[in-house]
């Protein structure tokens, strides 16, 4: 029997290479996931270890604040560095420049922009070189006031060369200076997405405001001293804001927080691996299903010969167990591929990864092979038990069929019970309140997945309603092909359920990321307008803050009627990080619509230096209340304590203001570092040159108009979803296969048919017709059902979480394309088969068995 298998299904070669492309693109996302993800967690900790490689432990700021853009301000006075150098147990030490804030030194390209997203500027120390993650590729280490280095990469894309004249912004002032040399961090020559500009120690004391300070001190260890010895000695010279750790631990450190945030994107990339897994499933089951059906007589004869029914379920799993391994395996290299474009992708973007090895773990292949192989062998169980229940005497029977089996009289009333059974448990995960958000992930997950099997159940029923709705233009257009591709499609409810349903999963996944996707996108621009009413805005690149001298310089453009600055950082505000705003209790109301408050410009003008205004949501999280006292802790360890001077209610989403807003004046005493969030402007409409040339002008502060920056504010939305939809794009292209293999079989189980019409008088086109029309009739009908199930799901969601910043908008255009798009797939599904079809031999047809 194993023989008769592996034969049938070599027999079968179009069929088989199919079925196993459905699974080959799950298991290539899946295991391109893991490489991807591996080899990066890999570069990242070499490089964490071979910039700490020389040095034995680290004196640095605590970091009270972890997601602080603006930076904390604690430095390292050069008295603590001398008292370093003369312990006994340290062989050298040296002091580091690297302010660590975003963009502090800009290179600015020849049209006034800077050549990166971000940038990164630091010391390097000619003296102390085995300290340095910087290592010089052309050149020589800068000296004096008037040289810079620069990262090769950046040298390389800009066509820099050594002794080239170059623009750099330093804490935002820009300055010409001399390339003397260009760098490597580490094993790479740029860190993509940041430039790097290199001074000397001093000069880079003096730019980056750092007189006779320093960042980070790098300790080596005497001979026969342990790190932990040093770390030990050196803990009480320092004050209480700064700390000591062993260097090997710290790039351990770093490395863990990098291996939390690729852990989220693993988990991500795989669910996408898995819905894709999961259509493929459907495939191969329908797959199966048809040829089980089709090979009725072979079956029978089998049992005739003395094959038990074992034998026959065998022979049909291991066809499913070889498609499993061989597209496992293909998978398995595909996604060694997609891991390499995946790289060079990133690459092309401008993010040079750290150069290391692909990285293929064993967990990698295990999981794929089993992942593949598991799935194509569990789809093939249930056409495998159809298959044992072929009579013997149906070898001898003219166009026998399978008989029904018990669970199909009923499978209406399981899927009726199924999907109640799924909407119970996906509203219990989104209305239910007072449980954990593991236990909320697996109630939807579980419920979705087990609303698609019920509607898969329901879908032979609902087959034939739907294929006269959306036949209809075939039968209007197609004449008697289209009425003949109507018939066919619901001839056999079930076959075209289960190809349909493939469709379905991907639509109905992509229609609720177009539904939210639009809610979002409508939300946030309301929210915008409902706050803000401005003739400009200006705020950072890359949603960073920029420099307040930016915002003032903007400000005092000829022209401009009135300004006002929000400040913004994230501090320790009642013992949780959150984000702190500093407005200017004076202009502010000018711009910004304060709701919920009655007398805002009175609770405004009472802020003072320790005054706050709390938003309404926060305030009821916190149980605070018009003088309650409210604790601040600032990135630099500054303790104060603020009291409520107002409660007001912004948009629960896309609330431009932190949820506790301060004076401006409060907040520069506080801040060590203040940067501006936003700058709202009103002025002449003949200002509208003087600014965009003064915007041109500046390197982080990026202008928009009223009236364009609530469009602005969902740009990076709109990248979100076109990355959402190329992921679910594959499921769809799973579907496809599915359909390929459905229309293929049924043109060679309708062979005879076939030729019969062509012998009464249907010609070839008439044939590609009736083929194409059914095909489509088909992808309709998914459609159909994806795009209903997801406005449902959407809905669901939409009336959940019951915010102003997601209402339910329905997409139109994306929903039409979507529709335009699964009629394409459906034309194109069907060219193989309809090409058969027209060129099927009459005589040959007729007598076909």
């Amino acid at each position: 029997m194993r023989s008769v298998a592996l034969k049938g299904l070599a027999a079968r070669k179009v069929r088989a290479v199919l079925t196993a492309l459905a699974v080959v693109i799950g298991v290539a996302m899946v295991s391109g996931t893991f490489i991807l993800t591996d080899t990066t967690l890999k570069s990242f900790t070499g490089l964490f270890t071979a910039s700490s490689a020389k040095t034995d432990a680290v004196v640095s700021g605590k970091e009270i604040v972890k997601n602080s853009t603006n930076g904390s301000g604690i430095t390292i006075p050069a008295s603590v560095l001398a008292k370093v150098r003369e312990l006994p147990q340290v062989e050298a030490a040296a002091g580091d420049v690297s302010p660590a804030e975003a963009n502090v030194a800009d290179i600015i390209g020849p049209d006034g922009k800077s050549v990166a997203k971000e940038s990164v500027g630091g010391s390097y120390d000619a003296a102390n070189a085995r300290f340095s993650p910087f290592k010089f590729k052309t050149g020589k280490a800068p000296q004096g006031p008037g040289e810079v280095a620069i990262d090769a990469g950046t040298a390389v894309k800009k066509h820099y060369e050594v002794g080239d004249s170059i623009v750099v912004a330093p804490l935002g002032k820009k300055h010409t200076y001399k390339i003397s040399g260009t760098v490597s961090y580490g094993s790479v020559d740029s860190l993509g997405f940041a430039s790097i500009a290199v001074w000397d120690v001093k000069t880079a004391q003096t730019l980056l405001d750092r007189g006779g300070r320093y960042d980070l001190l790098s300790v080596a260890a005497k001979k026969g001293t342990s790190s932990a010895a040093l770390v030990r000695s050196i803990k009480p010279l320092l004050p209480a804001n700064l700390q000591v750790k062993d260097a090997a631990q710290q790039a351990k450190d770093d490395a863990t927080q990098l291996n939390d945030g690729m852990k989220t994107i693993r988990l991500v990339l795989l669910g996408f691996g898995g819905i894709a897994l999961l259509v493929g499933a459907f495939v191969i089951f329908n797959t199966l299903s048809i040829t089980v059906a089709q090979r009725t007589r072979e079956f029978a004869t089998l049992r005739t010969l003395g094959a038990s029914r074992r034998q026959v379920k065998r022979s049909v799993v291991l066809e499913g167990l070889v498609i499993g391994l061989i597209a496992s395996l293909l998978g398995l290299v595909a996604g060694y591929g997609i891991a390499k474009g995946m790289v060079a992708l990133i690459s092309a973007l401008g993010v040079e990864l750290p150069e290391a090895g692909t990285v293929v773990k064993s967990r990698t292949i295990t999981v794929s092979m089993l992942l593949g192989t598991g799935i194509t062998v569990l789809a093939s169980i249930l056409p495998a038990r159809r298959a044992t229940r072929v009579p013997p005497i149906a070898a001898v029977r003219e166009g026998s069929i399978l008989p029904q089996t018990r669970f199909a009289a009923h499978s209406a009333k399981t899927g009726v019970g199924v999907t109640v059974a799924a909407l119970a448990a996906i509203g219990a995960g989104l209305f239910a309140g007072g449980v954990s958000g593991i236990v909320v992930a697996l109630l939807i997950a579980g419920g979705v997945l087990g609303l698609f099997m019920g509607i898969a159940l329901l879908a032979p029923s609902l087959v034939k309603p739907l294929a006269r709705v959306v036949g209809w233009p075939a039968r209007r257009a197609g004449g008697v092909a289209g009425d003949l591709a109507g018939a066919n499609a619901v001839r056999n409810p079930t076959r075209t359920a289960s190809t349909a349903a493939a469709l379905m999963i991907g639509l109905t996944l992509v229609t609720v990321v177009a539904v939210l996707g639009s809610g979002i996108n409508a939300g946030t621009k309301k929210a915008i307008t409902d706050q803000l009413h401005a003739g400009y805005v200006v705020d950072g690149n890359e949603g960073l803050p920029f420099r307040a001298d930016e915002g003032d310089k903007l400000a005092a453009t000829p022209g401009v009627k009135a300004a006002s600055h929000v400040r913004a950082d994230e501090a320790i505000v009642q013992g949780k990080e959150n984000t702190i705003t500093g407005i200017d209790p004076a202009t502010i109301g000018r711009f910004y619509t304060f709701k919920g408050t009655t007398d805002s410009e009175r609770t405004l003008g009472q802020l003072g230096i320790d005054g706050v205004l709390v938003a309404k949501s926060y305030a009821t999280d916190q149980h605070l209340k018009i003088g309650s006292p409210v604790s601040l802790k600032t990135p630099s360890g500054a303790k104060r304590t603020l009291v409520v001077r107002g409660i007001y209610d912004p948009p629960e989403a896309n609330a431009l203001l932190g949820d506790i807003s301060m004076s401006q004046r409060g907040f520069d005493k506080a801040f060590t570092n203040p940067k501006n969030k936003f700058t709202f402007l009103d002025a002449d409409a003949d200002a509208a040159a003087a600014l965009t040339a003064e915007a041109k002008g500046s390197v982080d502060a990026k202008l928009h108009t009223g009236a364009e920056y609530p469009k602005d504010a969902t740009k990076d939305m709109q990248i979100v979803l076109a990355m959402l939809y190329v992921q679910l794009g594959f499921s769809v292209v799973v579907s496809l296969f599915g359909m390929v293999n459905t229309m293929v079989l049924s043109v060679f189980e309708r062979t005879r048919e076939i030729g019969m019409l062509r012998t009464i008088g249907m010609t070839r086109r008439q044939a590609r017709r009736m083929i194409r029309h059914e095909s489509v009739i088909t992808a309709l009908i998914g459609a159909a059902m994806g795009l209903g199930l997801g406005l449902f799901l959407s809905g669901l969601v939409t009336k959940a979480v019951s915010m102003d910043g997601l209402p339910f908008t329905l997409p139109v255009a994306p929903l039409v394309a979507f529709t335009l798009l699964s009629v394409i797939a459906g034309i194109g599904a069907a060219i193989m088969p309809a090409r058969r079809a027209s060129r099927l031999n009459v005589l040959d047809a007729l007598h076909y068995e």
